[in-house]
């Protein structure tokens, strides 16, 4: 794979983004300046870059851009890693560890996520224990050497590993890292004698705690055979098409890197959809000015929400995979990888319905996905899902779904949803406000467990609303939150897609050396930052962007002595560490009474673990990009269920591209555009703002219009 001339950072020409989920694959095409936006939806198919191509093609043909005039690079996101690892579709691996360590993933941490659960389950291993090989070696904590490997083990690994079929090798040695030499030999000798691809933890997380610096080690294996041919698949296509444009692919950090190098780490990706719907929520949210924003991100297959403060998201140092209790942590293998702090939620248009082990309705969390899809889809499905729901309630037009490229079925909806009533005793009307309601409660129910876990009251907190399901449902979503105000942006079904374009390059990355934050010696942070500074100025300079528009980033991990667990701070950027002790140990006591209401005073302060954040300037984005075809159109009115069985209302459908800024659309109302509809519920009152967003307040007793309101109708953009 080639990675070419990076134009992601100037404004000229016509740039692409492209987001895999699980039911669609969204396709964004904005021209110079984003002043003019063509969108799509496709069905994510079984060979992801069918999908793609189809999209592709169709955007550009709209546009009427020949494919030599798509020289800007595509920016890519996916879910091609993530369900790869849930799913247990990875690539058969092989793990290499320090002789007498091969146990590692049977013992994990010896931490118990539930004290009191006798049948407490745990995440299987990510690899099995037959594919777990030994080798004498041994580098200690300090990162001095003493045992080096033997060449006739390495030779013995080889040909055993041959033996294995496995696909791929993850090498993981105790302490590596803090020297990985060991790692590098083995690696290296195993590429040359097996011929696949080998990776190390110390390369990909170079971190305390060998568990999940091993799992993550892992894990990249398991999706490098994926993930690497993929992109140099799609690389291939956009040749053969004339079509010059190289590919970045989106990371879980809210940055993206080009494909050579997201080939060579995918473990960096498994959030990078997600990610990328985060990173559009914070450019919205800096033109609508909330101090704090939940970004409600609904699609096919799941639901996201992502807490903003001060239009910026979170970024945490470590995700979990594989959760066998979705909200618990640690009931899942952890990741050491950069992501951008939120929580998925198995609820989603394909969320499927079903009769539970108490004879209840039940909603997800499994998804009919695209294939066979909601019942309506007329692709097979039998059973009733979120979408089939939201048809029968009247929420969504059957022959316009999709701009009308997939009319809906109203009858294969009706059977689904007859069928499961039948096992419930209930009417089927009732069995699709059940599934309406019961996904409400479950989004709220998560977004609202997210949130206090992480200190924060989502009453009164602003929704923005997007996602191809995300605008049916918000309204709801944000009555169960005490939310009073909710930002519909434009083309919302696409928005993370067109988050790919706002994103800038970025690489995150970490080095683990223990030491005391006052006696840190400045010539040797100096040391490791310069060791992190030439490799994140290596990765993004071979994803094509210039070396002199890199800036750094630096942030610590830092802990009082004697605890176990540390906490993240980020410091300034610059051409070097950007504070002194005395000035990161105040951000430190600041951040930890934050998070836990006080400090240890006399108790010495050490760094656990140096960051660097190496980025590109942000993209040059029109400040009104999201400019949709206008048209006039009258409004109708069909029948909608709002509130409890017989609750059947007369409700105004209106065309989203009719409404001009300052127009206002009272609930109950449906505004329908081409991949997304806008449900409206009773009390709710929209105002189009200049940018063209929905801005929905819902009205209450002695209400007064809520700031946010009144900059979002007359904030000039």
């Amino acid at each position: 794979m080639s990675d070419r001339s990076n134009g992601h950072q100037t404004p000229e020409g016509w740039r692409l983004a492209v987001d895999i989920g699980g039911t669609f694959t969204d396709v964004v095409l904005a021209g110079p300046g984003a002043r003019e936006v063509v969108t799509t939806k496709t069905l994510t198919t079984r060979d992801p870059l069918d999908g793609v191509r189809t999209g592709v093609i169709d955007v550009m043909q709209r546009a009427g851009l020949p494919p030599a005039g798509l020289t800007e690079p595509i920016v890519h996101a996916t879910t091609l890693v993530t369900n790869a690892l849930i799913e247990g579709t990875g690539a058969p691996v092989a793990f290499v560890t320090t002789a007498g360590f091969e146990d590692v993933f049977e013992i994990r941490t010896e931490h118990r996520y539930d004290m009191y659960d006798i049948q407490i389950e745990f995440a299987p291993p990510p690899v099995p224990r037959e594919r777990i090989l030994g080798i004498a070696e041994r580098t200690v904590a300090g990162g001095a050497i003493l045992a080096r490997p033997a060449p006739e083990d390495i030779a013995r690994l080889g040909r055993e590993i041959s033996a294995m079929g496995v696909a791929a090798v993850a090498v993981g040695f105790l302490h590596s890292y803090a020297n990985g030499e060991n790692e590098e030999i083995v690696a290296a000798a195993l590429r040359e004698a097996t011929g696949l691809p080998v990776c190390t933890s110390s390369d990909v997380a170079g971190l305390v705690r060998e568990y999940p610096r091993f799992v993550t080690a892992a894990a990249n294996a398991q999706t490098v055979p994926i993930l690497g041919p993929y992109l140099a698949r799609l690389e291939g296509w956009l040749a053969s098409q004339g079509i010059p444009a190289s590919v970045l692919l989106m990371l879980s950090n809210g940055g993206a890197v080009g494909a050579r190098v997201a080939g060579r780490y995918p473990i960096r990706a498994i959030e990078s959809g997600p990610a990328a719907g985060a990173l559009a929520g914070a450019w919205l949210a800096r033109r609508h000015a909330p101090e704090r924003l939940l970004c409600f991100d609904m699609g096919g297959t799941t639901a996201k929400a992502c807490i903003l403060e001060n239009s910026e998201p979170q970024l945490g140092t470590s995700f979990e995979y594989a959760r066998q209790y979705r909200f618990i942590a640690g009931s899942g293998l952890p990741l050491s990888t950069p992501s951008v702090d939120l929580i998925e939620i198995g609820a989603g248009g394909g969320s499927l319905a079903h009769r539970d082990d108490f004879g209840l309705l039940a909603v997800g969390p499994q998804s009919a996905g695209s294939e066979p899809g909601p019942a309506c889809y007329a692709r097979g499905g039998t059973q009733p899902t979120v979408t089939d729901a939201a048809l029968l309630l009247g929420y969504l037009d059957a022959p316009s779904f999709a701009g009308g490229k997939m009319p809906l079925d109203v009858d294969a909806a009706e059977r689904a949803a007859a069928s499961l009533a039948d096992e419930l005793g209930i009417a089927a009307h009732d069995v699709a406000a059940g599934i309406h309601e019961l996904a409400n409660q479950s989004m709220a129910a998560a977004a609202a467990r997210y949130a206090t876990e992480r200190g924060v009251d989502l009453r009164g907190v602003p929704l923005l609303a997007f996602g191809g399901a995300g605008p049916v449902h918000a309204c709801g979503v944000a009555e169960l939150l005490d939310a009073t105000e909710i930002v519909f942006p434009p083309m919302a079904s696409v928005l993370s897609a067109f988050g790919c374009l706002v994103s800038p390059l970025r690489i995150d990355l970490a080095r683990s050396r223990l030491t005391s934050l006052a006696d840190a010696p400045p010539d040797a942070i100096e040391e490791i930052c310069e060791e992190m500074r030439k490799e994140g100025r290596d990765l993004l300079v071979e994803s094509g962007l210039p070396a002199d528009v890199i800036a750094f980033r630096y942030g610590i991990d830092a802990r009082y002595r004697g605890q176990a667990n540390e906490v993240t701070i980020w410091l300034g950027e610059g051409a070097a560490f950007p504070a002194t002790a005395g000035e990161a140990l105040l951000v430190f006591e600041a951040r930890y009474e934050e998070l836990y209401g006080m400090t240890i005073p006399d108790v010495p302060v050490e760094v656990v673990t140096w960051r660097i954040a190496a980025v590109g300037p942000e993209p040059a984005i029109d400040s009104r990009p999201l400019v949709a075809t206008r048209h006039s159109g009258a409004a109708r009115t069909r029948a909608a269920w709002f509130g409890r069985p017989g609750a059947w209302m007369d409700t105004t459908v209106v065309s989203r591209e009719s409404l001009s800024p300052g127009d206002i659309v009272e609930g109950p109302a449906v505004v329908e555009e081409r991949d997304t509809t806008v449900v409206l519920r009773p009390d709710w009152t929209a105002t189009v703002a200049e940018d063209l967003s929905l801005v929905a307040v819902r009205r209450l007793a002695n209400d007064s219009t809520p700031q946010v309101l009144q900059e979002a109708i007359s904030h000039d953009h």
